[in-house]
């Protein structure tokens, strides 16, 4: 029997535009179900573009983008939508929350376009809410919020839905130390239940943190690795959610 198929396949992917700016060569990356993986490398590398595809916010120039399976150049603007909704969880450097509205109705509005009821919302925001340790805080808006709570209900806006796949662009980039570490805590919580994380970032520590390393430099991928210390983490988190430990690996391309 064939196992899940990956949740990420690009396949020869590149992105050139106007003014022939090459933002992506020839990119190939598979992401399986269940990895925690980053995607790092310094300022104009071509990681954010990579987000663009794998999120299908953007096409590809060339080569072939699946995701869960599905090609999305063969989708209409309407069944990328649809895409997203299911299978795709987006948390970036910003909040973007809503400043006159609680916890619960910011992450509850990001259900809108599921065509779920107003009170199912509510009670999948407030089950998301507690995931991320936030569930005494339902009533709070973003000004009475830390830095490191409003992420933590940016990612909960994210997971309500349950999609298989949470891209997280430079989560801890607005975040002081303290609060970043709580962010990642969250992530790697989310990780250990069986969400795949890809992470967006330049930080290194970010990256080592993480058990599979995808270093990319002017539009291409130069580099993938385990990390020692991502695999220990990871593994504690694990054990302390009761999930059994997988074993990371290392390459180089």
């Amino acid at each position: 029997m064939n196992g899940p198929c990956p949740v990420v396949e690009l396949r020869g992917v590149s992105k050139v535009y106007p003014g022939r700016v090459h933002a992506l060569r020839g990119v190939d990356l598979t992401v399986e179900p269940g990895e925690l993986l980053a995607i790092v490398g310094p300022s104009g590398s071509g990681k954010s573009t990579m987000l663009h595809m794998i999120g299908t916010l953007d096409r590809p120039s060339g080569g072939t983008v699946r995701i869960a399976g599905y090609d999305v150049a063969g989708l209409s603007d309407r069944e990328l939508s649809a895409l997203r909704a299911r299978q795709l969880g987006f948390v970036f450097q910003q909040f973007h929350l809503a400043p006159g509205v609680s916890a619960l109705d910011n992450v509850a509005d990001g259900l809108l376009y599921t065509g779920t009821g107003r009170r199912a919302r509510r009670e999948r925001a407030a089950a998301a809410l507690e995931r991320v340790g936030l569930g005494h805080r339902l009533t709070h808006r973003p000004s009475q919020l830390s830095g490191g709570e409003q992420q933590r209900v940016a990612v909960a806006r994210a997971v309500a839905g349950d999609p298989p796949l949470l891209l997280a662009d430079e989560p801890t980039g607005n975040l002081d130390s303290a609060s970043g570490t709580e962010v990642l805590a969250v992530l790697g919580e989310l990780h250990a239940a069986g969400t795949t994380i890809a992470i967006i970032t330049h930080d290194t520590e970010i990256a080592a943190w993480c058990p599979r390393q995808v270093r990319v430099r002017d539009g291409r991928i130069v580099a993938e690795m385990g990390s020692e210390m991502g695999a220990e983490m990871g593994a504690e988190v694990r054990a302390e959610a009761g999930v059994p430990i997988g074993e990371g690996g290392g390459r180089e391309a």
